[in-house]
């Protein structure tokens, strides 16, 4: 773990960067305050810093402050090495953010076991984030697919229409149902579905722009929000996933299936604002009416009312 060690002193910046890489840590030593403000807001902040408490520049609780006052995700976890251990001088550190204080001169033991409990909370600190990810992932991503779940599909869409209306820009939306997909799972099982599944939207996927949004919208139902693509692009875009569908067979279980999909199309025009219920359901009904002229097929309608 990399700790900052901000001291003017050149001696006890010597003497803390012998001890910490004893102890098996990657130490940065900074001599003056400004400096060691600069590393700890930096894009690679230690997690640990020793700060003196008088440096040239600024004083280690002006540094606390500032970095206190950050908004970042990260913590760091500072201690104040300080000569002075009057009550005042150790509430006054810890009130301007400090999470501990070592009295100079200090005592090895004692300034490990210290460096331990913050070790300790900055590794509790990162598998808290990693929980939270993982809970946002589970919150807007679909748990087979991995693509975006209906929800934040329809909250791309609502932000896409937004953007859209503001710019005067063009938006398409995308229905697409996997043809004769219920037959995959009574011959051959659901976990086979799940596989076809998984694959189709990654097929799709590597089609797709960065700023697209692909998500599952339900069963074996698919929506894509494409901005920029007026009529004639969407048609364009829809007839590429068609093609990387049906172009090579997809395998479950040892076994290959040639699968088709058909494609509901609608788009926003690129001036005006139409509603997003209304780019569905036309995108909706546009799906309906490739499955009735035989699958395997893009069909564009215009939105209600554009």
């Amino acid at each position: 773990m990399k700790v900052l060690v901000a001291d003017d002193s050149l001696v006890m910046r010597r003497l803390l960067e012998s001890t910490l890489q004893g102890w098996g840590f990657d130490v940065v030593c900074s001599q003056d305050g400004e400096d060691a403000l600069e590393i700890l807001l930096g894009p690679e902040a230690p997690q640990l810093a020793i700060l003196d408490w008088m440096m040239p520049g600024l004083p280690g609780p002006e540094i606390c402050r500032k970095v206190r006052a950050r908004r970042t995700s990260g913590y760091t976890y500072i201690l104040l090495l300080t000569s002075r251990g009057r009550r005042e001088d150790i509430v006054e550190g810890m009130g301007a953010g400090a999470d501990d204080y070592v009295v100079k001169p200090f005592d090895k033991h004692e300034l490990e076991v210290r460096l331990r409990a913050g070790r300790r909370i900055i590794d509790l600190q990162s598998e808290l984030l990693r929980v939270q990810e993982a809970l946002r992932e589970q919150a807007t991503h679909d748990a087979l697919t991995g693509l975006w779940n209906r929800a934040s599909a329809l909250e791309a869409l609502e932000r896409e229409s937004a953007r859209a209306a503001r710019e005067n820009r063009p938006l398409g939306v995308v229905m697409i149902d996997i043809d004769h997909f219920k037959q995959v799972n009574d011959q051959h099982g659901h976990q086979a579905g799940d596989e076809i599944l998984r694959a189709f939207g990654a097929r799709l996927t590597g089609v797709m722009r960065p700023y697209d949004f692909l998500g599952r919208y339900g069963g074996e139902e698919f929506l894509a929000v494409v901005p920029g693509c007026d009529a004639a692009g969407l048609n364009s875009h829809a007839e590429r996933m068609r093609a990387v569908v049906e172009g090579l067979p997809f395998r479950a279980g040892g076994v290959e299936f040639h699968i088709t999909a058909s494609f509901g199309l609608s788009a926003k025009p690129g001036e005006g604002a139409v509603d997003c219920e209304g780019l569905l359901r036309a995108a909706d009904d546009a799906l309906y009416l490739a499955k009735r002229q035989g699958r395997n097929r893009a069909v564009y309608l215009p939105p209600q009312g554009g």
